[in-house]
């Protein structure tokens, strides 16, 4: 899988940055338990699901148990990135009994919980009471739970997603985020009281040789 640069190319830069995103947010954690992790952008194509499913793939690496969520109920990625079905996942745990582990998907060294089946309301499942058993549940069974949630610019769900969470990265795309979609993304992530642990930069353009056009910054920056 192309995404997942810090296996496919772990001495490249990008790897590199996505293992100092992974260092700040351990340090982030020392007065603070930070377990579920909200990854969101102010709008699509930022680079948001990449930069979840590689800080996932870090954490893994240094022996940590991690799942990566689709909190995207509206456009999920995770399944497409992984080549797996999404004929269950997240919306499938709302209404069944069974434990959450089910519905869980493995995908090399990756657990994954895939959207499922696009429910009508996704803000309201998100936001519900059942949202919060599930995020309990996973804390429980993972050492980090990391979320690829929709742009905080759109629609609402990320907003709630980073209410209920322990902290949120947000993803800014060099040269394509508009300023007022990201300053209005933050204006909305601050009035639902998110932990923002920092910020990713992403797209930045590499001069010179390399396998990869883009280069993933490092992390910087906290609330």
């Amino acid at each position: 899988m192309k995404s997942i640069i810090v296996e496919k190319d772990p001495k490249s830069p990008v790897a590199e940055a996505y293992r100092t995103l992974r260092t700040n947010i351990q340090f982030s954690s020392l007065d603070k338990e930070v377990k579920t992790i909200v990854v969101t952008s102010s709008g699509a194509t930022e680079g948001k699901s990449t930069t979840a499913v590689n800080l996932a793939v870090s954490f893994i690496q240094m022996g940590k148990k991690v799942v990566v969520v689709d909190g995207d109920l509206r456009k999920p990625k995770m399944a497409k990135i992984f080549n797996i079905s999404n004929h269950e996942g997240l919306t499938t745990v709302f209404f069944e009994q069974e434990p959450i582990s089910k519905f869980i998907k493995k995908e090399g060294n990756v657990d994954i919980l895939t959207s499922g089946p696009t429910p009508p309301n996704p803000s309201e499942l998100l936001g519900s009471d059942r949202m919060k058993k599930v995020l309990e549940d996973l804390r429980e069974l993972y050492d980090y739970v990391i979320i690829d949630s929709p742009p905080v610019g759109y629609v609402t769900d990320g907003a709630i997603l980073a209410s209920i969470c322990d902290g949120t990265i947000f993803v800014i795309a060099a040269g394509e985020s508009d300023q007022r979609a990201v300053k209005h993304a933050k204006e909305q992530l601050d009035k639902v009281s998110a932990n923002i642990l920092g910020a990713v930069l992403t797209k930045i353009p590499i001069k010179g040789k390399g396998y990869y056009k883009y280069h993933y910054s490092n992390y910087y920056g906290n609330k």
